[in-house]
């Protein structure tokens, strides 16, 4: 049987997302702004969770009709199985978003969302679970637009960025499913050299190993499906020893990174050595403004530090046009792809990006820049020619 499912996913991979949910074996998948909707079967669900690099979350549509007041949406929600669907000793959260919603108050239709829930436990199990808004079991989604009235259970729990792998998180931390987006979105394939050459505490680095030896990125981790009581756990083990079994041996990667910082650095350490990908990945202390390219042709993409404080700005207007010479001098042959929240950027790198794709770092608007830096023309790089050295980054 087919249900109804919404992936959310940072506004700007839609496109992406839905390529993906296709792969993993989604029907009827479509595109929605801040997400893509898809039907699946539980199978899929439970995929979708393991596998999808992209999604935020995956949540599992339960109630979509038309509403006209708070009253309509609590008879809708106290008309749902929800006995049916998980056990009363487990605890709640209700999360509400609205566009040109008519009603006054969102906290007032949360709690009637709550209320609708408890309620309908009491009447069919003589009790109602507990409220937590920090660590709940399950959470309840609900979605109001001028008419309609949609409803939804997360079948994730935490969101799918929180792979278990980051250990150290940085200052200003890139969240991990909108970094293995823009690497998609570049157009980089394993075994094709990658470089961040102000790699923070390692995210691009982090899911470039992931993906090159396709690791499931949800294996290290739990999942809010699996306390429903429809939960089918020789399918969910099926379905993780496949993964399993699909991955590659690990090997040297062309995937480098580099940092200024030497605090910055321990952190991409230390957290590809929590995931195993230590002796995978190579890390070196340098400025991006000295640093060499380390094989002929590849990608670098980064996302440098911006602005916030009192005479940052200053430095880092003074930084963009030595970096945007330093990867015409330094880098012809490869692509780039800088990731900014930094309008100034753009004007002063003194390069011309090909392409500009509005990305959100949670609510943080971005651009994506893309510079082809081209010498003579691209060459074609094929996984079997590629030729690096390690020590050439430094």
């Amino acid at each position: 049987m087919l249900h109804f499912f919404f992936a959310p996913c940072p506004r700007g991979l839609e496109s992406v997302l839905a390529t993906e949910l296709e792969q993993l074996g989604a029907a009827s998948v479509q595109g929605r702004d801040g997400g893509v909707q898809f039907r699946a079967d539980w199978r899929i669900c439970y995929r979708v969770n393991l596998e999808s690099r992209i999604a935020s979350r995956v949540l599992w549509q339960v109630a979509s009709q038309p509403y006209g007041s708070e009253a309509d949406i609590y008879d809708a929600t106290r008309a749902l199985p929800w006995n049916e669907w998980f056990s009363p000793g487990l605890t709640i959260r209700v999360n509400i978003a609205a566009l040109k919603c008519p009603l006054r108050s969102l906290d007032f239709v949360t709690l009637r969302i709550k209320d609708a829930v408890c309620d309908k436990f009491r009447e069919m199990a003589g009790r109602r679970p507990s409220v937590d808004t920090v660590l709940p079991d399950i959470r309840i989604h609900g979605f109001l637009d001028a008419r309609k009235f949609s409803l939804y259970l997360d079948t994730s729990g935490d969101a799918l960025f929180k792979r278990g792998l980051r250990q150290h998180a940085g200052e200003a931390p890139l969240r991990e499913n909108l970094a293995a987006g823009i690497l998609y979105l570049a157009g980089w394939r394993p075994g094709i050299p990658l470089l961040d050459p102000m790699c923070g505490s390692g995210t691009f680095l982090l899911e470039a190993a992931q993906i090159s030896f396709d690791i499931a990125p949800g294996l290290r981790r739990s999942f809010a499906f699996e306390k429903l009581k429809r939960f089918d756990k020789e399918l969910w083990n099926s379905l993780k020893d496949a993964a399993i079994a699909r991955q590659k041996p690990k090997m040297p990667l062309p995937v480098f990174g580099s940092d200024l910082y030497g605090d910055a650095l321990a952190d991409a350490r230390a957290n590809l050595s929590a995931a195993g990908f230590a002796e995978m990945v190579t890390l070196k202390q340098a400025n991006v403004l000295e640093i060499s390219a380390p094989s002929p042709s590849g990608f670098l993409v980064t996302n440098p530090p911006y602005g916030v404080r009192i005479g940052e700005q200053q430095v880092l207007t003074e930084l963009y046009p030595k970096l945007g010479d330093v990867l015409k001098k330094k880098f012809s042959g490869w692509k780039a792809y800088i990731l900014t929240a930094d309008p100034l950027l753009p004007k002063f790198i003194r390069l011309a990006a090909s392409r500009r794709t509005p990305l959100f770092n949670g609510a943080l608007e971005c651009r994506l820049l893309e510079y082809k830096m081209v010498a003579g023309g691209m060459r074609k790089v094929k996984e079997t020619d590629i030729a690096y050295q390690p020590d050439q980054i430094g």
